[in-house]
């Protein structure tokens, strides 16, 4: 092949080809070529210049108009739950076919059959330090059952390191605002004694080593720990710091080693959670007496009774910014809330506050109105025992009122409780929960409304006592706001849902999640079974949920 210039164009001559390239065009052919172009470059940048800003305008709209949507409340997503209830309340009153009983609330029972074995093993880290000379001390931030997460962490981490735990501190937190302190809350030397085999945990660090920080253990350095941090991350990163210490402060601790662990670590987990933690005297004293008088006044239900987590606190109703039906008066009372417990956070420019998504999204807490409906729809009958477990309920008197009249028999540690019983744990939100968390424990039904740790714990811990079922109501939120928002419903449609709704809580009940690994969501915690097997299982002769508290049933 051989080429030739001619100008300024190449021509190819190709043996294998009969084609050939065109022939250059003559000089003023290219300049009319030119002009051409020139006068077509003009018009397209005269079409440019109108189109462009036409673009401009229209995608600024397309991405605005999503921003409006945000803050105009979606068509359907208007709290009107209470205009139903109006509605409905007559068919409500009169309805007391098919009632269900507590002892036959459960249709699905489940079979234990997967075992997974977890070792008891040596926990201790490799390394042969001399556990006695080193010391871990970490504070437990959160509420309380984030807390204990951080408590079992530790025990984990101690003996991974094979370092004597000084019981674990409980941080102030500003929401919570509970001052109390881990024998307030756990029986200190039981936590000890049923833990002397795997870990040494002291009440105080030795007098020399106080001396050395100056009896102060905040002059203790602290170190910073990555969150959800692996077994490798302390053996390489904490513990040559421990060496050359002899004391390690990690704060704060929360949430601080992975969900995933060896199954000789994972068992120290389930151990720590399941029978080391112990609610202290005062606590299950009072709660023991509150589930008594649950079971007395239970003898209709054979001594079963419901319990309700209702998270409709005047800070929860703030914090998740949804719109019920107190209107200014309501919206100007959550201002207040929000500046107060959380300061500017929910006035930042990037802050989008969506009310009317949150509800049809299922994120808004559940009203007690609400929960009471869903209870009637669902079977449970008017004379049913129910315990209600909370904190102080955002304009209680107004918000309570339709669930009384739905539920006259319910109750709460207020009217179950004498004023003078209740006096040690004013001002103690952390000590109330837990009272609230063992009286729930032994409910045949646990109705969870809003998610959280409480419920997360209260699940598993359930799971665990009661042969891996749940028994556990976990509403379908976004289908419960669909049926709400429609004003034309019948109660014979809404309760058939409702019954739905029951069963599919029921099947979920007993399901155990198969993930390859622990995960957040899918933790011991709310999930101890498989994983606690060996543990459970060595309880099994005994009957747990009774020895718990030691309460006849």
């Amino acid at each position: 092949m051989t080429s030739k210039i001619a100008n300024g164009y190449a021509i190819n001559n190709n043996n294998n080809n009969n084609t050939q390239s065109s022939p250059p065009t003559s000089p003023k052919n290219r300049q009319s070529f030119r002009r051409r172009l020139r006068r077509r470059g003009s018009f397209r940048r005269r079409h440019l210049l109108l189109i462009v800003p036409l673009l401009y305008f229209s995608g600024l709209i397309s991405c605005v108009r999503p921003l409006f949507s945000l803050l105009q409340p979606p068509a359907g997503a208007v709290y009107r739950s209470h205009e139903i209830f109006q509605k409905l309340w007559t068919d409500i009153q009169a309805d007391n076919s098919s009632s269900i009983q507590l002892s036959s609330v459960w249709i699905y029972k489940r079979k234990l059959k997967e075992q997974r074995h977890c070792s008891t093993g040596n926990t201790a880290s490799t390394k042969g330090s001399p556990g006695t000379n080193l010391y871990l001390i970490v504070d437990a931030n959160g509420g309380l059952n984030q807390q204990r997460s951080s408590i079992c962490n530790a025990v984990v981490i101690a003996a991974l390191l094979n370092a004597t735990l000084l019981i674990p501190r409980l941080e102030f937190h500003n929401v919570w605002r509970d001052s109390s302190g881990f024998a307030d809350i756990y029986d200190e030397d039981h936590f000890i004694s049923t833990l002397k085999d795997y870990i040494t945990v002291v009440k105080e660090l030795p007098a020399e080593l106080m001396e050395k920080y100056d009896s102060n253990i905040s002059n203790i350095r602290n170190l910073r720990v990555q969150a959800w941090a692996p077994p490798s991350y302390y053996l390489e990163e904490v513990y040559p710091v421990l060496l050359k210490r002899r004391v390690v402060h990690i704060s704060p601790f929360a949430n601080r080693l992975s969900m995933h662990l060896p199954s000789h670590l994972q068992f120290l987990r389930c151990f720590s959670n399941y029978e080391a933690l112990r609610f202290s005297l005062a606590i299950s004293t009072l709660a023991k007496k509150l589930v008594k008088r649950m079971i007395e006044r239970s003898s209709n239900s054979v001594g079963k009774y419901i319990s309700i987590h209702l998270r409709f606190e005047e800070d929860m109703v703030a914090f998740s910014c949804c719109i019920y039906d107190g209107g200014v008066v309501e919206k100007s009372e959550m201002d207040v809330v929000r500046e107060k417990g959380w300061g500017k956070r929910f006035k930042q420019k990037y802050r989008v506050i969506a009310p009317g998504l949150n509800r049809i999204n299922g994120k808004c807490p559940m009203t007690p109105v609400e929960v009471g409906m869903m209870l009637r729809g669902m079977g449970f009958a008017k004379d049913t025992p129910i315990y209600l477990a909370s904190g102080k309920i955002y304009q209680a008197d107004r918000y309570l009122a339709p669930l009384r009249k739905m539920f006259p028999l319910l109750q709460t540690k207020e009217t179950l409780a004498t004023k003078d019983e209740l006096a040690p744990f004013e001002g103690y939100s952390s000590r109330l929960a837990a009272v609230d968390y063992l009286v729930c424990l032994f409910s045949e039904v646990f109705v969870t409304t809003q998610g959280g740790n409480f419920p997360h714990f209260l699940i598993g811990h359930r799971r665990y006592l009661f042969n891996g079922h749940a028994k556990t109501i976990k509403p379908d939120k976004i289908k419960l706001v669909s049926l709400l928002q429609n004003t034309s419903i019948s109660w014979i449609e809404f309760k058939g849902q409702m019954g739905s709704m029951l069963a599919e809580s029921d099947r979920k009940g007993i399901m155990v999640p198969r993930v390859k690994k622990s995960t957040r969501k899918g933790s011991i915690y709310s999930n101890p079974l498989p994983e606690c097997g060996c543990l459970w299982e060595s309880k099994r002769a005994t009957n747990r949920s009774n020895s718990y508290l030691m309460v006849d049933r």
